[in-house]
């Protein structure tokens, strides 16, 4: 956009001049970089679950590590743009990633381990941020 219009906006006054209630910061960078780590593990470890010979073994590994990216992804965009749902999102996020991270636990191989970690981390710091009055 030019800089001719740089605090244009026809529908919403204001809406480029980054005060509030438009900050152009992300809402608690710290927390959404660990979502979406989160997700990044989980969709990693996916793709190296298809390719191992026991992937029938792993199959609730799987869709759980599917379901964590799926809500990481949505939970990381609530946050940052400080969604009225962010809280309820966060929530359902840290149930999910605790439910993924306990399934991870249970294969002994070092990404897995990884991956079980990361997830439980993610599920606390959802769960703290879930806690938190708005």
């Amino acid at each position: 956009m030019p800089d001719d219009f740089a605090d244009y906006s026809p529908m919403y006054p204001g809406v480029f001049d980054y005060g509030y209630p438009y900050s152009h910061r992300i809402h608690h960078e710290h927390l959404v970089k660990t979502i979406q780590d989160c997700e990044a593990v989980c969709e990693h470890m996916t793709t190296l679950l298809k390719r191992r010979p026991d992937v029938q073994m792993r199959l609730r590994q799987l869709q759980l590590l599917r379901d964590c990216a799926d809500i990481c992804g949505l939970t990381a965009k609530y946050i940052a743009r400080n969604s009225m749902f962010a809280r309820p999102a966060a929530n359902l996020c840290a149930s999910i990633c605790e439910a993924c991270g306990a399934e991870c636990a249970r294969f002994p191989d070092a990404e897995s381990q990884n991956c079980a970690r990361v997830c439980m981390n993610c599920a606390r710091e959802c769960r703290a941020f879930a806690a938190t009055m708005a």
